[in-house]
C-alpha cells in the first residue's frame, strides 16, 4: 500500500525516528542514495510562493538522482477545470512523487487517496510536516534526544506550524506548549489528537494564553509569522491581537538559559521575534532552513522504499 505525507501523525513515532536517522545520514554523506535515478521525475506542484521549498526539494530530488518538474497552479489545470483525483492520475503515469504546496488540506487528501504514488504535503493551511522534520532534526542536532524535551510556540496557535508541532512534538514524545490569544487557538481536534499520540510517547500538550508561563523552563521557543498567506485582509486585527506575543529577550529569559529560538522564515522582524532574539546567539535558524533539505531527502527515500 503506497504511504503518503500529508499530516505529521501519518508516521508513528518509530518511522519518525527512523526517518529523522535516515537524515542524519544523508546530511553526513548527501550524495549516498539514489533512488530516483534514472532519472525519475517528481512533480513539485505550488498554489502559494516559495522560497525555502521550491530550493530544497528541487535540489533534494536532483540529489537522489531524479528531475524536478515543478508546476505553478497557475498555469495548469489543477484546481480550475480538473480536480485533484484526475491530476493524480495523470501524473502517476508519468512521475514517482508528487509534491503540492497548497491552501486546502482536502485537496491534499483526495489526490492521495486516487493515486498509487506518494503525495508529500510541503504546506498546508492546516499542518506543514516537512517543516516540522527538518525542525526536530535540528533540535535533535542541538539538544539530543526529542523525548522530554520542553517546546514552546508562541503567537498564532491556530496556523499550521502551531498545529504540526502539537502532532510532530507529540510523535517525539516531547512536552509542547501553545501559547496565544483567545480565538487563535488550535482546531479541537488537532489538540485532541496531539494528546492521544502523547499518551503513547509519554508527552503532553497544553495550551495556555500566557505567553511568560508557557515560555517558563522552555528548551525550545519558536514562533511563526502572524501574518500567514491568504490572511493578508487581517493584518490589522492580527497584529492587535498577537502583539503582546512577540518573542524577545524578556520572553527569551524566561526559558532555560541554553534553550534555542526557532523560525521557519519568513520573518517579521519586529512583529512576531525581535531583532535581536532572531539574530541573535540562542537563534538556530539558519540549521533550521538547510535542514529542509536533507529532513525532505530522507522522508522522499522512505516513502518511495515503500512505494
Amino acid at each position: 500500500m503506497t504511504r503518503h505525507f500529508l499530516r505529521d501523525d501519518d508516521i508513528t513515532p518509530a518511522e519518525q525516528t527512523e526517518i529523522l536517522n535516515l537524515a542524519l545520514d544523508l546530511k553526513r554523506d548527501r550524495w549516498s542514495q539514489k533512488p530516483l535515478e534514472g532519472p525519475q521525475t517528481v512533480a513539485v506542484i505550488f498554489d502559494k510562493s516559495s522560497t525555502r521549498t521550491r530550493v530544497s526539494f528541487a535540489v533534494g530530488i536532483a540529489d537522489l538522482g531524479g528531475a524536478p518538474l515543478i508546476i505553478s497552479t497557475a498555469n495548469s489545470q489543477l484546481g480550475g477545470k480538473e480536480t485533484p483525483a484526475d491530476t493524480a492520475r495523470v501524473l502517476e503515469r508519468m512521475v514517482s512523487a508528487i509534491v503540492w504546496r497548497t491552501y486546502g488540506q482536502a485537496g491534499l487528501e483526495e489526490m492521495a487517496e486516487k493515486t498509487t504514488v506518494p503525495v508529500i504535503n510541503a504546506l498546508s493551511d492546516d499542518f506543514h510536516p516537512c517543516q516540522l522534520l527538518a525542525d526536530l532534526l535540528t533540535i535533535r542536532e542541538h539538544k539530543g534526544d526529542l523525548a522530554g524535551l520542553r517546546l514552546t510556540f508562541i503567537g498564532d496557535g491556530a496556523c499550521n506550524m502551531a498545529q504540526s508541532y502539537l502532532l510532530a512534538g507529540a510523535t517525539a514524545g516531547m512536552h509542547v506548549t501553545i501559547a496565544s490569544p483567545e480565538g487563535y487557538a488550535p482546531t479541537d481536534t488537532v489538540v485532541d489528537d496531539a494528546r492521544a499520540r502523547a499518551a503513547q510517547t509519554g508527552g503532553s500538550i497544553s495550551i495556555l494564553t500566557d505567553p511568560v508561563d508557557a515560555a517558563t523552563g522552555a528548551d525550545v521557543l519558536v514562533t511563526d509569522t502572524w501574518v500567514s498567506m491568504g490572511k493578508e485582509e487581517e493584518k490589522s486585527a492580527r497584529l492587535a491581537s498577537l502583539s503582546s506575543y512577540r518573542v524577545d529577550q524578556r520572553l527569551m529569559s524566561q526559558a532555560k538559559p541554553d534553550a534555542v529560538f526557532m523560525h521557519c522564515l519568513p520573518a517579521d522582524r519586529g512583529f512576531e521575534v525581535s531583532a535581536d532574539v532572531i539574530d541573535g546567539p540562542q537563534s538556530i535558524i539558519w540549521d533550521e532552513a538547510e535542514n529542509r533539505l536533507h529532513a525532505q531527502k530522507a522522508l522522499m527515500v522512505w516513502l518511495l522504499a515503500r512505494a
